[in-house]
């Protein structure tokens, strides 16, 4: 049986994408821009499980064409996101007009890797039971922000991980904000956050702090990562997933925390200079380390 070196599971999203120069419609969620910036490093044996209505397989059949590895879960409805940005990239509203049906360990039984990053956009994605049985095959990577997220109505809301604590036990990388490790912690003060989702057991702690930078805890050393001042702010759907693509890329090529932490903030620049998913390949990742002007961010 094929173990492949990276697996995002995920919706692929309807998302409406309103900024303050003009509204677009695409595809999104994380499956969708870590499978689109995944695509343009040809190293890895990387495969996306996701689900989605038969209407929307387009996206799908994209991503085959470029020879990206899915695996499709049927599901009656497609998440569809509103999202609204204001002059300031790191703010944004959202809504959410339909939910997909969410992952099943029946479902995903067949697909082994290494490193499954689950694309969790709202709180009931994944269950207890399956990021369990996922830890059991291989390291489970979270972004707590679907965990973090509940749907009233059309609107969202944030809200605590109630089962947080058992959840954490499996996950070996997290990735939280600084709104939500303040929400997942009850700390504002980045030593503190990471000492505590640490000792709940995660192994490796990734707190974004958008363009001041990130800090990566891996129960020894905070690594300060820089932030790469991009040219323009062009649109940042997808920046905290695009830095999450190049983080596990890296680590899973053999790449040190630090290495990766800066590769995949790299990636996350580029991602926010053009519309849409990270169209760029691993050298104009390097070159822009060494070129870009560089934000060092402050531990507390």
């Amino acid at each position: 049986m094929n173990i492949h070196e990276l697996c995002c599971v995920g919706h692929i999203t309807k998302d409406k994408i309103v900024t303050p120069k003009k509204t677009v419609f695409m595809p999104g969620g994380t499956s969708f821009y870590f499978s689109h910036a995944i695509k343009n490093f040809d190293d890895i044996d990387y495969a996306l499980a996701t689900a989605l209505a038969e209407t929307e397989m387009a996206a799908v059949d994209a991503l085959r064409e470029d020879n990206v590895k899915v695996e499709v879960m049927p599901s009656a409805h497609t998440v569809y996101f509103e999202n609204i940005y204001g002059e300031n990239q790191d703010n944004r509203t959202q809504r959410v007009l339909a939910k997909a049906d969410p992952f099943t360990i029946d479902y995903l039984q067949g697909i082994e890797a290494k490193i499954y990053h689950l694309g969790s956009l709202l709180a009931d994605d994944f269950s207890l039971e399956v990021v369990r049985y996922l830890a059991n095959k291989g390291l489970v990577s979270v972004d707590s922000q679907g965990y973090l997220r509940e749907v009233r109505g059309e609107d969202v809301f944030a809200v605590d991980w109630p089962e947080k604590r058992e959840f954490l036990k499996h996950i070996h990388f997290l990735k939280a904000n600084e709104h939500e490790m303040e929400v997942l912690t009850g700390y504002s003060s980045i030593r503190k956050a990471g000492e505590t989702l640490h000792a709940w057991g995660v192994k490796e702690v990734l707190l974004t702090f958008g363009s001041m930078g990130s800090v990566i805890y891996d129960g020894k050393t905070f690594h300060q990562i820089p932030a790469y001042i991009p040219k323009e702010t062009v649109d940042a759907t997808g920046a905290g997933d695009t830095y999450m693509t190049g983080y596990l890329y890296q680590r899973a090529k053999g790449a040190s925390i630090d290495e990766a932490g800066r590769f995949a903030a790299a990636m996350s620049t580029m991602k926010i200079e053009g519309s849409g998913p990270f169209k760029g390949s691993k050298a104009d990742v390097l070159k822009l380390m060494e070129t870009a002007e560089q934000q060092i961010p402050e531990l507390d």
